[in-house]
Parts: structure tokens; sequence; C-alpha cells
């Protein structure tokens, strides 16, 4: 058995045979173009049909978006006093940067959420 062959196949034989396939496979693509070209698009749908799962119905949701998909809203960080009044102590634009201000926090009446637009202050103060 020869180094260069170890099966006994042909180096020149394998490249041919892949040449060869190479041009079918171009021909085939060429012929898929022309169908897809020539179909109609009921055609071309119902044949794509086949291929792809169709979507999930999903429940409609009860209501519309609620203001914190929407995402127009601050998170601030706020404390509660001993009467359970809040009161705002900072305002920022995202959540990753209240939790960074509010990382070294040691007071647990001082926290941080998502106030949407238009809500007063003193909702913070209900649990």
């Amino acid at each position: 058995m020869a180094p260069d062959r170890p099966f006994e196949i042909d180096p020149e034989e394998v490249e041919r045979a892949l040449r060869e396939m190479g041009i079918e496979f171009r021909d085939l693509l060429g012929k898929a173009g022309d169908y897809i070209d020539r179909a109609s698009v009921s055609t071309l749908a119902s044949l794509l049909g086949q291929f792809v799962q169709p979507e999930r119905t999903r429940p409609p949701k009860p209501e519309g978006e609620t203001i914190g998909e929407t995402g127009s809203g601050v998170w601030v960080i706020y404390s509660i006093d001993d009467a359970g009044e809040a009161r705002v102590e900072q305002v920022f634009p995202s959540e990753l940067e209240a939790l960074r201000a509010h990382r070294d926090n040691t007071d647990e009446h001082r926290r941080v959420r998502f106030l949407p637009y238009g809500v007063p202050a003193t909702a913070l103060g209900t649990p």
C-alpha cells in the first residue's frame, strides 16, 4: 500500500468526482432558480410551507403595553421614613446606573425602583 493512497483511491479520481459533483450541483441550483422565477407567489408559498413550521398563536394580552415594557420612566433611589412616606433621593435613566449608585447602601430604608412617568412619588411608599 502506498503512503499517498491508503485506500487505493487515486487523488485524481477524487478531484474529478468533486469537479463533476460541483457542476451537477450548479446545474441543479440553476434549475431551482428558474422554477422560482416562473412560480407564482401561491406556488412558492405552498412549496415553502412544507418546510416552515406554522407560527403558534399566542393569547392576546389583556391590556396594551405596560409602562415598564415601553420603558417610559426613570429608575429612582428613594428612602422611606418612619411614617411610611417615600422621598426620592436620586433619579437615573437606566437600572444599571441606579444599581451601581446603590451598591454600597447600608440603610435598610433606602431602595431602588422603576418609577413610570406620571406616577407620583408617593406611590413608592406603598408596598
